[in-house]
């Protein structure tokens, strides 16, 4: 191993190190991202409130759905009886839920049949919007923190403040022959309904507007996970169908180095390792790379032959042979490069040549017609191949 290369294989492990040392010591920077996913521990997670429902709900079996409401539901429906074969409580909480009006429609058939729905989102499908006659606005002139409570007075100690990553998203009309009004939020001196109740058929939908509150951050902010379990207390105590965000088919379309680059010590250590193999083989290829030998051109014969050819036959003084093989051999010339018909040389095919090759025309005619001339004539001399070897050679480089 030569010396140059145990230098680039220290500095490289040096490096290394470096990197390393650097990485461990940066803490992990925390993730405000809201993902409202129950297995997140971060700020914007549901983990807290997704452990809890066991405590909330005793009597009450979870069950993650990792698939779509329809695609769920659909399968527990008897067609001969007319009936769900099962009954509970559907829940979903995200601000921006993937929930189409299929879905939704779904939902609403389920809820008629003596079952609950809860959902805690900013947005909801227009079927639902619609069917249960109610309509959301954002005010997005509110400034400062909010207060959210419920309308029932048990719960009046139960209230809480957000303070970030919230929205004033609220119910600008409902249908208040049916709507039962369970809980405001306040910013200021601005009291906004949001959280609702719906009937439909023999269930009954809880609407609500402010999902961050169920997640990680103001779950385990003093005692703010008394205003969800108020929330929660509406709700019967049967399973509670929760829709998961980790559906089913969403880790198949992710790369199968998922895992690894989420853990940064883990993507440090493979971005390292395809460095060093990009720089061993860089080396190794140098090191090892042969003595590329200088080869002498094959020389190019053809000049020399055809030069010897033709001074045979201007010795002999065949003329008439020769004359016959310029004028073959500009033919074809005329042929291969303008793409032109040559068994009729006439003044058609003059201007076509012209026209192709950019010529003066009346040069062209000058040539064609002395071409026509030494093919029709017998004894050609001396004088006569000159001509024709000036006016071919003027035609190729003017």
């Amino acid at each position: 191993m030569s010396k140059s290369l145990k230098l680039y294989i220290a500095i490289l492990v040096l490096l290394i190190a470096g990197l390393i040392a650097v990485e461990f010591s940066i803490p992990t920077p925390v993730s405000w991202n809201p993902t409202y996913n129950e297995d997140h521990k971060i700020p914007y997670g549901t983990f807290v409130f997704f452990e809890e429902l066991d405590n909330l709900f005793p009597e009450s079996k979870v069950q993650s759905i990792k698939v779509t409401p329809y695609e769920y539901f659909d399968d527990y429906y008897d067609w001969e009886n007319d009936t769900y074969l099962t009954t509970g409580t559907y829940m979903l909480i995200d601000d921006y839920p993937n929930l189409d009006d299929t879905s939704a429609q779904e939902l609403m058939d389920f809820a008629s049949y003596g079952n609950d729905i809860f959902i805690s989102s900013s947005y909801f499908p227009d079927r639902l919007m619609d069917s249960l006659q109610f309509d959301t606005k954002n005010d997005y002139s509110f400034d400062g923190v909010a207060n959210v409570s419920l309308s029932n007075p048990i719960f009046k100690n139960d209230s809480i403040t957000i303070d970030r990553d919230l929205s004033n998203i609220y119910f600008s009309s409902v249908d208040t022959l049916y709507t039962t009004v369970l809980g405001y939020q306040k910013f200021t001196d601005s009291l906004r309904t949001n959280f609702i109740k719906v009937p439909w058929g023999d269930g009954q939908f809880f609407l609500h507007l402010q999902p961050i509150a169920f997640t990680n951050y103001n779950m385990l902010k003093k005692s703010n996970h008394k205003y969800a379990s108020s929330v929660m207390s509406y709700l019967g105590d049967d399973t509670i169908y929760f829709d998961s965000r980790n559906k089913v088919g969403q880790d198949l379309n992710r790369s199968p180095l998922r895992y690894i680059f989420s853990q940064p010590p883990l993507k440090w250590a493979w971005y390292m390792a395809l460095i060093t193999v990009v720089l061993f083989m860089i080396f190794n290829a140098k090191r090892k790379q042969r003595i590329v030998t200088i080869k002498e051109p094959i020389k190019n014969t053809t000049v020399e032959f055809t030069k010897t050819i033709g001074n045979l036959y201007y010795e002999t003084k065949d003329h008439n042979n020769l004359i016959d093989k310029k004028i073959t051999y500009f033919l074809e010339y005329i042929r291969r490069v303008y793409y032109l018909d040559t068994q009729i040389l006439d003044e058609k095919f003059a201007k076509h040549l012209a026209t192709k090759s950019g010529k003066d025309v009346s040069d062209v005619k000058k040539l064609i017609n002395q071409i026509v001339y030494l093919k029709a004539k017998s004894d050609c001399n001396e004088d006569d191949l000159l001509r024709l070897n000036k006016a071919i050679e003027d035609f190729y480089t003017t």
